[in-house]
């Protein structure tokens, strides 16, 4: 047995050295398939063992043929299918861009315009009062006037959007259209809310898009702290979302 294995070693120390691979590689390379070698029978089987690696699809015939069926002929939306089925939805949309559904764009009830408000990327900022710095009060829901700020696109014009604050203790939602998604529309809208509440606003907790870019400008006016949350924390500010 000694023997045999100085021999092999001898013999791989070789082609290793010449091809500049590890002996280790050359003898798993030699010895991938019993009996003699025979190169395109080793690369079939290591191409072979290469596919079933990664993770495995859970898609389907049936659950394929269900979604279809959901999608095409009853008219449901990916969200709806996708709650049914116990899935992400952002699965099924990937396995329609990798074909793997026929399902196309036209095939949606609202024509993908869902798929393209969540790609949408806006600017942001990265000034402001931290949400870290608000009173333990405000996090507790103890006191009222303390609401959470955001914006909400229209999915069928765009461009068109609308402001919502939310009390969070009792969770009052006062809605209100603007003129667009930028800071001036913004800024209006919450001295005019500050207007109607009076007091009765004490905070504001928002994100950090563009529209709140003016918060210097809405606190010196109103009197009134903006905070501003975590970036993709959308529970620091759970009932407006």
């Amino acid at each position: 047995n000694q023997s045999l294995y100085l021999t092999c070693t001898l013999f791989i120390l070789g082609p290793a050295d010449y091809l500049g691979f590890s002996k280790t590689t050359i003898f798993n390379e030699v010895y991938r398939l019993a009996g003699e070698y025979h190169a395109v029978k080793a690369q079939t089987n290591h191409e072979v063992k290469l596919s079933h690696r990664g993770r495995k699809t859970i898609l389907t015939t049936n659950l394929k043929r269900l979604i279809e069926e959901k999608i095409k002929i009853q008219k449901w939306s990916i969200e709806q299918v996708a709650h049914v089925v116990r899935i992400a939805y952002k699965t099924i949309y990937n396995w329609i861009d990798q074909g793997l559904l026929d399902i196309n764009v036209t095939d949606l009830p609202n024509h993908g315009i869902r798929r393209k408000r969540a790609k949408e990327t806006r600017g942001t900022f990265s000034h402001g009062r931290s949400i870290e710095d608000r009173p333990a009060e405000i996090s507790d829901r103890n006191t009222s006037g303390h609401f959470e700020a955001d914006t909400v696109l229209s999915g069928k014009r765009k461009g068109q959007a609308v402001a919502t604050f939310v009390e969070r203790k009792s969770r009052l939602t006062i809605v209100k259209r603007l003129n667009g998604r930028d800071s001036t529309s913004m800024s209006k809208a919450i001295l005019e809310l500050a207007n109607q509440l009076g007091d009765n606003l004490k905070t504001l907790t928002v994100d950090h898009g563009k529209e709140f870019a003016n918060y210097n400008l809405i606190e010196e006016q109103t009197g009134v702290p903006l905070y501003f949350a975590h970036a993709y924390s959308p529970h620091e500010r759970g009932g407006n979302e």
